[in-house]
């Protein structure tokens, strides 16, 4: 390769890289008005993950029990299947 492919190769890949950036600021633009013409919803009380713990006694914060109990019942049909997990 001569200096001269080195210096276009280098310029093709600048351009595309400023093409993607400014692409991103394009997209992040309309996203942030997007989200400013949106009305805002109330923010959501948490509730205590405490009263919902599996038999194990571990939950992971902010999941609710629901997700918990899917993935227990998911895992013992794969149990009940033969499979090891």
């Amino acid at each position: 390769m001569s200096a001269n492919d080195n210096k276009s190769t280098k310029a093709e890949r600048d351009a595309a890289q400023q093409a993607v950036l400014d692409n991103m600021a394009r997209l992040k633009a309309l996203r942030l008005a997007r989200e400013a013409s949106m009305p805002s919803a109330p923010a959501k009380k948490k509730t205590s993950a405490k009263s919902s713990r599996s038999s194990s006694g571990k939950t992971s914060p902010g999941k609710p029990a629901e997700k918990s109990q899917a993935l227990a019942a998911w895992l013992a049909e794969q149990r009940k299947g033969g499979f090891r997990t």
